[in-house]
């Protein structure tokens, strides 16, 4: 591909998903918004029931030059951290990685996403499932539900922040038959738990809520939007702010596991 010829080293990854194309992932080397040049800080990877592996990118920020703290806009800064801008040192080698430079500004949207990899075909292109939505990714549990859609659950490894659960609009069959990935369509929710239960009782009480455009919590929304910006569609729905939500796993009989592990930013 051009991307292949223009810098080599990077593996070109098609983006699936509501956020395909959207204007908030195109760079000047981009003007589609749907070819990515790899992956990077991925944390925790599992399996899938349809044989391949989905990848979490996480602490993408750092790898960015960035504007002062001042100069971020409300969606930047509640995905960047300027006090680590370019701690790392990618934007000298690699200009793309530098927000500074002129049609870049969007290339930190193209990261922090599932990445799926079939390791059993070396033709194939590997994917960014926007469908998941864009947060530090720890990693994702991914199950099949009675009638074989697929369901992933997902924290977002940051202090304040929350735990996601997607469900496939298709059975793993249909996806596969149209070549599509079965964590390609579908829904997403996040995480809002309260107290509930009787007066004495440590039972708390869960609720999914539903990111999407006909949600009326987030009326005006776009669904791209919603997707590379998902914090912010979490905070407007009220959803519970967790401490650091990270390996999440699911038992054989159903029950869903996530560890916290940092809470030295709560009151």
């Amino acid at each position: 591909s051009r991307f292949g010829r223009r810098i080599t080293g990077y593996t070109p990854m098609r983006v699936v998903g509501p956020a395909a194309g959207s204007e908030h992932l195109k760079t000047a080397a981009d003007p589609t918004g749907t070819m990515v040049l790899g992956t990077l800080n991925n944390c925790g990877g599992s399996a899938t029931p349809w044989g391949t592996y989905v990848t979490g990118e996480e602490n993408y920020d750092f790898y960015f030059r960035q504007p002062a703290a001042a100069d971020l806009t409300p969606e930047e800064r509640r995905y960047m951290q300027s006090a680590l801008s370019g701690v790392i040192g990618v934007h000298v080698g690699d200009p793309r990685f530098d927000m500074l430079v002129e049609g870049n500004r969007n290339e930190p949207n193209r990261f922090g996403y599932m990445v799926e990899i079939d390791p059993f075909d070396p033709r194939s292109t590997p994917i960014k499932l926007t469908g998941l939505g864009r947060y530090k990714h720890e990693m994702a549990a991914v199950r099949l539900t009675s009638a074989g859609r697929a369901v992933a659950y997902s924290g977002d490894d940051e202090r304040n922040n929350y735990i996601y659960k997607f469900v496939g609009s298709r059975t793993v069959r249909q996806a596969r038959r149209a070549k599509q990935s079965p964590l390609e369509e579908g829904t997403l929710y996040v995480a809002r738990f309260s107290a509930g239960g009787a007066e004495g009782d440590m039972m708390g009480v869960g609720e999914w809520i539903p990111l999407t455009t006909d949600n009326p919590m987030l009326a005006g929304w776009t669904n791209d939007r919603i997707h590379v910006f998902t914090r912010l569609a979490a905070d407007a729905v009220g959803a519970t702010r967790m401490d650091r939500p990270e390996w999440i796993s699911v038992a054989p009989a159903g029950q869903v596991y996530a560890p916290l592990t940092n809470t030295t930013r709560r009151g």
